[in-house]
Order: C-alpha cells, then structure tokens, then sequence
C-alpha cells in the first residue's frame, strides 16, 4: 500500500460516511476543493471510480463500497495504534516516593496505595512516615501529605480532607459517671490527650453561635494517636481524637462519642507536589485515584 494512499483512504471515508464533500471538509478541517482533489488523485491511482458526482448528489459506486470496507478497517487498526502509543505514555510507571505523618499514613494513605499498587503493575512505591516538618523542594517526595489548621499557602497544595476531632471513651468508663450532657460537665474526669508543652488544655467547642473553651487536664499523654486509642480502649479515660481514627470502634460499640452536636478542632489534610506543572502519570493518577477514596470515606 501507498503510504500517500493513507489520508486520502481517510478523507474517501469521511465522504461516504457523511455523503457529502462540504460536511467531510469541516470535520476533517480541509477545504472542499482538497477534499475533492483528494478523492480525484485516489481514482487515478487505484484506476477506479469510487464515487458519481453530480451537482447536488454523491452516490458510492460498488466498487467504491468494496474499497470503503478495506479503508475502514486499516484506519480503524491506525487508530488502535496511536490509543496504543497513548497508552503507554499515560500508563503509570515508575517509582512513586510519598511522605505522610504516621498515624493518618497508616490509617488512610497505606490502603490507598495498597489498592493503587494492585492496579499499577509498572509503579513502585516508597512511603516515609514521619511526623516532622517536610521541605518538598529539599526532600526527595513526589508527593508530601501535610495535616495543618490552615490551608498551605502554596499553589501546589491540593485539598484532600478536613479531619475533624472529638471526644471519645468506652460504654464502661462512662457508666462509672454521671451522665456527660454539656462541655461544662468534662472537666471532672481523666484525659487522654496528645503530648503538648502542658498537662492542661484548653478544648474548643462550636454549636451554631455559642462557642466555649473548656480546660481539662491529660492523666496519659502521648505523641502518637494510635497510642491514645489504644489507651482510650482499655476505658483509661476520655480520649481526644481524630474521627478518622474511630469509625470502626465507634460502629462496633467499643467506643461512644461525647457531645456530639457540638464541633470541636477541625484541621486540613492537602496533598503538596514537587512540581506544579508536568505531573507524571503515575503522580497524577495517584493523586486523583487518593482524592477519591478519601472524600468517598470520609466525608
């Protein structure tokens, strides 16, 4: 075959799928004439007469209707070719390095990536989980997982999810005590809280307008919120945690949340890139695939 043959087998097909030079020539983004000159030179080539023209009508010749199936197929096989090119450019692959802090990595980024691993046979993944201060630009990460109270100021931040805090203890503890009606009741029992400079803490509490700080003070510390959890489980006290951490204790009865219509910290989970721009595939897709299960979770 004619490599030349190639565009004008495109632009015969156009014509006997539309019936019509002027609506091939705007889909094809050519002019009539080329369109016809096209067609023309083809002819002459093959030796065939594909098409009758008259001034208003185009009819396909039988020979013509033969040649359109041959046509069809190879362009249709040109297609498959260039989604296959595409594919392999857009297909993930690669070595995928992320950071996350430890809790909120262990309990919502290592699933994620369990799943994405699992559907991206090329990808690779390095995870470090660390609670310090990240610097993307200094460190080696694709992708930095960074839990504030405020929205980074950086237009490589994307949103994943707020993470709201509540207070939570077991059906045990609880029974040993009157009953928690308002935050004014909390101060008289035992905390258990995240490790800060001072055993005493202040609380934040929001009901529509009302808002209060209640001081409560930690009888167990520790700077990690699985450590917290753990603590709250064996009914050591009421703990302060994230409500990611609780949705599976929570539904099986282990643990109760306290005061529920008040809200209390709410806190911003973004994903931060290296780049703003140029995303490989395998960040990209990443990404879009974590956006996803998370504001599906966790809403």
């Amino acid at each position: 075959m004619d490599i030349e043959n190639l565009t004008a087998m495109a632009v015969f097909a156009r014509v006997v799928e539309t019936l019509s030079f002027t609506e091939a020539a705007r889909s094809l983004q050519m002019s009539k004439s080329s369109v016809s000159r096209e067609i023309s030179r083809l002819e002459v080539r093959l030796g065939a007469q594909l098409l009758h023209r008259t001034t208003r009508t185009i009819a396909v010749t039988e020979v013509g209707l033969s040649y359109y199936q041959y046509c069809y197929r190879i362009l249709n096989e040109v297609k498959s070719a260039q989604r296959f090119i595409r594919n392999v450019h857009e297909e993930p692959l690669g070595n995928l390095h992320l950071v996350a802090p430890v809790t909120f990595g262990c309990q919502c980024i290592v699933p994620a990536l369990n799943s994405f691993i699992a559907g991206n046979i090329h990808v690779t993944v390095d995870l470090d989980l660390t609670d310090r201060a990240v610097h993307i630009d200094e460190d080696p990460f694709d992708i930095a997982i960074v839990i504030d109270r405020d929205s980074p100021d950086d237009s490589r931040a994307k949103p994943l999810i707020d993470i709201t805090w509540g207070l939570y203890a077991t059906p045990d503890y609880l029974r040993q005590y009157p009953e928690i009606e308002k935050p004014e009741d909390l101060p008289r029992y035992d905390y258990i809280l995240f490790r800060g400079p001072a055993h005493t803490i202040s609380l934040p509490f929001r009901k529509d307008k009302h808002k209060i700080d209640i001081d409560v003070r930690s009888r167990f510390r520790a700077n990690n919120s699985v450590a917290l959890m753990s603590s709250a489980l064996a009914g050591g006290g009421i703990a302060y945690l994230p409500d990611y951490m609780t949705r599976e204790a929570l539904s099986s009865g282990k643990l109760i949340r306290l005061l529920p219509g008040w809200r209390m910290d709410t806190y911003h989970a973004w994903m931060l890139f290296k780049s703003e721009h140029n995303l490989s595939s395998r960040v990209r897709r990443f990404a879009s695939d974590l956006q996803q299960r998370l504001q599906r979770e966790l809403p």
